[in-house]
């Protein structure tokens, strides 16, 4: 069974190309990517050229390191979102998505499985509950060496009980 390539060339792109593509949207400004490597005549697909210019030849894009609090940002964003990657660099100006997401998977998921590694393996040395908060983790550690959890009895309040309670 043969694979259908998605470009003509493959490889890098070349100094020439990138010129190309970069006078060509200069020009006519982004979008219609299935068309623009025909009208441009670049040989290479429309989606290679879109993620060319988008993560390499837009000016708008910052090509130093991530702040401090663009780091906060993305995580906070990435554990309310997922995956989202567009909706993330929505909320980043001047980041692309696919920027956000190699950053996220060299780095930042690192960082933050690590964090949570340093938080697990602390907190269950003093009481071996996965359910406990660090907070209850951090009392039960301080009050005595085999403490007692108290949990309140949680029901369900079903459409019978409701109507008794509102008297209809």
């Amino acid at each position: 069974m043969e694979t259908k390539k998605c470009c003509e060339k493959e490889g890098a792109w070349s100094s020439d190309e990138d010129e190309i593509l970069l006078n060509y949207v200069q020009l006519t400004g982004e979008g219609n990517w299935t068309d623009l490597p025909q009208r441009a005549g670049l040989k290479r697909c429309g989606e290679s050229c879109k993620h060319r210019w988008l993560n390499y030849l837009k000016q708008t894009i910052p090509g130093d390191n991530f702040s401090w609090d663009e780091q906060e940002l993305i995580i906070k964003l990435h554990k309310l979102l997922g995956n989202r990657w567009s909706m993330i660099a929505g909320r980043l100006p001047g980041r692309s998505e696919d920027e956000i997401k190699k950053y996220w998977n060299t780095y930042l998921s690192k960082k933050v499985e690590e964090k949570k590694n340093v938080r697990r393996s602390s907190s269950m040395s003093s009481v071996e509950s996965p359910w406990l908060s660090e907070n209850e983790h951090a009392m039960n550690s301080m009050e005595s060496p085999n403490p007692v959890i108290v949990r309140p009895k949680v029901f369900r309040l079903t459409k019978p009980l409701v109507t008794r309670l509102v008297g209809t």
